[in-house]
């Protein structure tokens, strides 16, 4: 059984893991066509139009892969986890079930509308399937999230006679405060995904001195957009979720920095290696009393260290915790660093002739998908042993009956088969890049299609 439930999260980890670049690509694109559509109808230049139109086909890419590849990791909730499932499915099919009927549709209808629709339905109408879109995308990210809050830190439940949870207050699984604390937070970065690739494709473009003024646009909107989101993630989203962990997953906050032993004016660990089984960070940089303030406020405030909880409550993998919360916050801090830079020199009129910070735009394209990923991994693993947080154990919600065997057979395939997707995917992106926001190609993209 253990190596089977090690299997199952081994798989589940990839598929979320694949899936989620999709998404986060798309929320981020979603809120950022809004406003290229928006500046389109202010001002009445075509050139928003356009560069609107161009971002909605890499959207629909994205989405269209995003919907493939999350059907496998939905199923999976019935085939890997089925006790999970058959306890939980009371609650968290609601807001399942809702992210598939209302978000779904509502974004897949009015991005074909978007899509196909220009001339029909006039500018305002154009400019509002856009704004349908933009709500759509991110209530789909909402509800997920919330579903994913629940495991968290469930509120609003009441047990039955078998023992499976029974949804008593719909507002306490909607409204609750972990869930929209992480849902800021989690829209942030894909708002910096979407900046950081916008910026990256313009930035290319300004490079190889093709498309200036599109360049000039994605550039600029990239990095206005993306350093208010990169500010805001850091305060007050961040420092809230933190604040959620302290309090409600105390062992969590401790693995997260290693702390082993209880202390106060406990310090904050930039960099080091841990030592699980000696329980210590081996060559660690700290910040002095940083921790103690950050997490209660006080400097000489006590933070409780992994010696406070049973070893059994141990996330499972500290080692991995650790490392993925700190790729997390220095990538956090390195994105507020260029796109800080990259502002002042918009300001000053200085940035589209910046080859170095050009560069620095273009090359920085893989990182935010980088940190969403280790950010997800922190949330998952960090939750870990429980798959519902207090209440039930992650090796209890696994499919008895589904062997470790089974498992790789799936896992194997899906390699496969996303390996496919991801290359038909950067085809794709990069004929559109090719191709390019001008409106002259659009006739010979159409003869390329016949």
């Amino acid at each position: 059984m253990a190596d089977a439930l090690a299997v199952h999260r081994l798989q589940f980890a990839f598929t979320i893991t694949f899936h989620y670049i999709f998404p986060q690509l798309t929320m981020g694109l979603a809120l950022l066509i809004l406003i290229l559509k928006t500046a389109a109808l202010r001002t009445g230049d075509d050139r928003w139009n356009c560069a609107a139109r161009f971002w909605a086909r890499i959207f629909g890419i994205s989405f269209a892969l995003g919907v493939v590849t999350g059907i496998p990791m939905e199923f999976q909730f019935g085939t890997n986890w089925s006790e999970f499932s058959r306890l939980a499915g009371g609650v968290i099919g609601q807001t399942l079930a809702m992210e598939g009927v209302f978000s779904f549709f509502l974004e897949s209808s009015f991005l074909g509308m978007f899509l196909f629709g220009e001339k029909r339905l006039g500018p305002r109408g154009h400019w509002f399937t856009a704004l349908a879109m933009f709500l759509g995308s991110w209530l789909s990210g909402y509800l997920i999230v919330a579903t994913n809050a629940w495991m968290q830190h469930p509120l609003g439940y009441s047990r039955g006679a078998d023992g499976s949870f029974e949804l008593q207050s719909f507002w306490a699984l909607l409204l609750n405060p972990w869930g929209l604390w992480q849902y800021a937070h989690t829209m942030l970065g894909a708002v910096q995904t979407g900046c950081f690739v916008m910026a990256a494709v313009g930035a290319y473009y300004l490079l190889s001195r093709l498309h200036e003024d599109y360049g000039k646009i994605f550039v600029r909107t990239g990095v206005i957009v993306g350093v208010l989101a990169a500010l805001l993630q850091l305060f007050p989203t961040g420092d809230g979720q933190g604040v959620m962990i302290s309090e409600y997953q105390p062992t969590t906050l401790a693995a997260m920095e290693c702390l082993f032993h209880t202390q106060p004016g406990a310090p904050l660990a930039i960099i080091g290696q841990p030592d699980v089984p000696r329980q210590r960070l081996d060559n660690p940089l700290v910040v002095p009393r940083m921790l103690s303030f950050l997490t209660y406020r006080k400097w000489s405030a006590e933070v409780r260290g992994l010696d406070q909880f049973p070893s059994a409550d141990w996330p499972d993998n500290i080692e991995l915790l650790y490392f993925s919360y700190h790729i997390m916050v220095g990538l956090g801090t390195i994105f507020i660093a260029i796109l800080l830079l990259a502002a002042w020199k918009l300001a000053r009129g200085t940035l589209f002739d910046s080859k170095i910070m050009l560069w620095s735009l273009m090359l920085a394209l893989p990182f935010p998908f980088i940190a969403n990923i280790a950010g997800w991994i922190t949330a998952e693993v960090g939750r870990q042993p429980w798959i519902i947080y207090g209440l039930m154990r992650t090796r209890a919600g696994v499919s008895p009956m589904v062997s470790a065997g089974n498992a790789w057979f799936t896992l194997i395939g899906f390699f496969g088969m996303y390996t496919i997707l991801a290359m038909l995917f950067l085809f794709l992106v990069y004929r559109e890049i090719e191709h390019g926001p001008e409106p002259q190609h659009i006739p010979e993209r159409r003869a390329a299609l016949l």
